[in-house]
Formats: C-alpha cells, structure tokens, sequence
C-alpha cells in the first residue's frame, strides 16, 4: 500500500530562554527589546536560530550571551513550542529554557537586542500584547514552573 504525502514543511529552530530573579519582594524576567521586524521594539525573551551542529541547549546558551551578556550554564528545558502560526516569517519550532538568577546581573543589549533589562513579572502581566512572537504564553508557562518551584505566589 503507498500513500502519498505532499511535500514536508521546513521548519526552522530556535531555542529561548527565560530566566528569572528576584529583588526584595518582586520576581523579574529577563527580556530583550527587538532590534529588527518582525515586531521590532517589541519586548522578547532572549534566544534565536539554532546553529548547524549545535544542540538546543547550546543554542539557548549562546543566544543568552549574544544578546543579553549573561552566560549562565544551568538552564532547564520547559517546554517546545511549534504552533505553525508563532512566527509571521513561517514555520518556527522552538524549545523553551529556564533558570533562576541568584542576584540581579546587569545585562548588556548585543545582536538582535535594542535594549535587554530585567522587566518585573507585574508589567508583563498587565501587557502580553506588549510581547512578541508567542512569548507571552512561554513566560505564562514558566511562571507556573517558577511556582512549582519555590512553593509560591509568583504572579502578584
């Protein structure tokens, strides 16, 4: 028996990162201003194209650095992310990183970033179309692991 299959989608890879800190009571995320379209000026979590050879991860790593100046080697998988409609350029399928910052490193906006600055949860919350790309269920996603984590009330 044959079956005929239409021609397979392309899909590109890309791997983000949310990473979280904390300064007195309030949580933040680290997010990075967009330099380019699409949604350019829109508020984004760091992360971009895997590279030929590289694993998720290490693109998420990488990523993390060029955009922001963090190099942080403990991330955690959360989630892929491959709704065909997240990304207006076409078919993007990511996979979704987190970790948990000791202390409030300043950032340093390189490559794709405009601007990279820890931004609190609070904001965020009062302004996902503020968000690009699909990023504002991301962080809604790892709020709730971030909870799982420490036992406790992230969102307020």
């Amino acid at each position: 028996m044959t079956t005929d299959h239409p021609t397979p989608e392309s899909a590109r890879l890309t791997a983000d990162v949310i990473a979280f800190t904390r300064k007195a009571d309030a949580w933040y995320v680290l997010m990075i201003q967009r330099r380019w379209n699409p949604f350019e000026g829109r508020w984004a979590l760091p992360g971009g194209h895997v590279d030929t050879g590289e694993t998720f991860l290490q693109a998420a790593e990488r990523e993390l650095t060029e955009e922001t100046g963090l190099r942080v080697t403990d991330l955690r998988q959360l989630d892929i992310y491959d709704r065909p409609d997240r990304d207006p350029r076409g078919r993007y399928v990511t996979v979704a990183f987190f970790t948990v910052l000791p202390a409030m490193v300043k950032p340093t906006a390189g490559d794709d970033a405009r601007v990279a600055a820890w931004v609190p949860l609070t904001w965020l919350h009062r302004k996902p179309d503020e968000i690009a790309f699909d990023h504002a269920a991301i962080l809604a996603d790892a709020v709730t692991e971030l909870e799982d984590l420490t036992g406790g009330e992230v969102r307020s």
